[in-house]
């Protein structure tokens, strides 16, 4: 009895601490979002210092142990990523370099956060023009992903094949990419997108220039960007598609992209 009482208390002992290590590294994470929340002059006086900082920031807080706390992390990380790119004065000044040590820290501490590949492509791959390394992120996600987990993972395929596609040129990587995209579709409320997602991969077999596909793949982007607010990727993707052949149409207040005509894409292919 004395034995399993001491045993008890020692058990005790230890949730204790590991709950107070853990609200030890909470405090941490909350300091230094304090700090960085608390020099919001810097970003508008001194943009370049404070990107400086905040690389240095990025840097610590990638070497630091998260104490299990490693999920929290990450939705820190992003949403100071949210603010970074929102701040377009800022951004006009130093650009978007930082972007790819956001997203290194929020993939490697929470490789499951399926919404973070969303902004991912658009700001690594599209904006810095560095879609393999963006790629070798997302291989993060679709390593750690699952229907299962999340039914909205398939995302994550869909948007490396579209990096694939638009920026490599690599047209079988691309087709693996949808393929798997779809078959992630399946049995999820997305299971609609699951025949596009196919045909996609269809017509890359048998016209990897395809005219059509790559106007669509480009208004899937532009349309992502548009949700998203992401103005650079979205003006990149119009460029592209109209560089297509394809047109912008308004209709009761709806854009429309309309792609070219057949013969046009003859000759474009």
């Amino acid at each position: 009895m004395i034995f399993g009482l001491a045993q008890s208390r020692w058990s005790g002992v230890k949730v204790v601490g590991a709950v107070a290590i853990g609200a030890i590294a909470l405090v941490g994470i909350v300091s230094l979002q304090r700090l960085r929340l608390n020099q919001p002059a810097l970003w508008v006086d001194r943009p370049e210092l404070a990107t400086a900082q905040e690389k240095v920031r990025l840097q610590l807080l990638k070497q630091s142990p998260s104490f299990g706390f490693d999920n929290l992390l990450a939705s820190w990380v992003f949403l100071n990523f949210l603010q970074y790119y929102g701040d377009e004065a800022a951004r006009e000044k130093t650009g978007y370099g930082l972007s790819p040590a956001y997203f290194d820290l929020v993939t490697s501490r929470d490789p499951r956060f399926t919404q973070a590949y969303l902004f991912l492509s658009g700001s690594v791959s599209h904006q810095l023009g560095k879609p393999e390394l963006a790629i070798s992120m997302m291989q993060r996600g679709t390593d750690a992903l699952s229907p299962q987990i999340d039914e909205a993972a398939f995302q994550v395929w869909r948007l490396k094949a579209l990096d694939q596609l638009l920026l490599l040129g690599d047209i079988p990587g691309a087709i693996h990419s949808f393929e798997r995209a779809a078959d992630w579709t399946r049995g999820t409320e997305y299971a609609s997108v699951e025949p596009v997602l196919r045909s996609t991969a269809d017509f890359l077999r048998t016209d990897p220039n395809s005219v059509p596909v790559r106007v669509a793949a480009w208004a899937s982007v532009y349309e992502q960007a548009v949700a998203l607010g992401d103005r650079q990727t979205e003006a990149r993707a119009k460029q592209e598609i109209l560089a297509l052949g394809g047109r912008f149409v308004e209709k009761d207040g709806t854009v429309m992209i309309v792609p070219p005509p057949a013969t046009a894409n003859r000759s474009k292919s």
